[in-house]
């Protein structure tokens, strides 16, 4: 007997109860990629508004300054985001004070903030 994804033992589907509401549903997918600054704002819920980043060319460093990225060394989350200079949280990027490890969400945040690494 096979087994097989959305069916009863018996052969039959299982339906779904209700369809997705408008705000469980995902929205479109946002890559921030190195280049000059690229900034969108959305409307979300409740009426706020949140500001996207698609590119940025700087990071910032608490107790240090606003400096430019050169280069994406590593993604640890996803080696071939590294190879398409994708910006997420975790990324290890190469700036003139040396390897900088992103903290901050820039999809989320709109901001680019790393710290140093040794």
């Amino acid at each position: 007997m096979s087994t097989r994804t959305g069916r009863k033992i018996s052969g039959g589907k299982y339906l779904k109860r209700r369809k997705k509401k408008s705000y469980e549903s995902a929205g479109q997918k946002r890559v921030v990629k190195l280049g000059n600054d690229k900034r969108k704002t959305l409307r979300v819920r409740g009426g706020n508004k949140k500001t996207l980043l698609l590119k940025s060319k700087f990071v910032n460093i608490p107790q240090k300054k606003k400096v430019e990225i050169k280069n994406v060394l590593e993604t640890p989350s996803n080696r071939f985001l590294a190879r398409q200079n994708v910006l997420t949280k975790g990324t290890v990027v190469d700036t003139e004070l040396g390897k900088v490890r992103i903290t901050s969400r820039p999809s989320q945040e709109g901001v680019v903030n790393g710290v140093l690494v040794e």
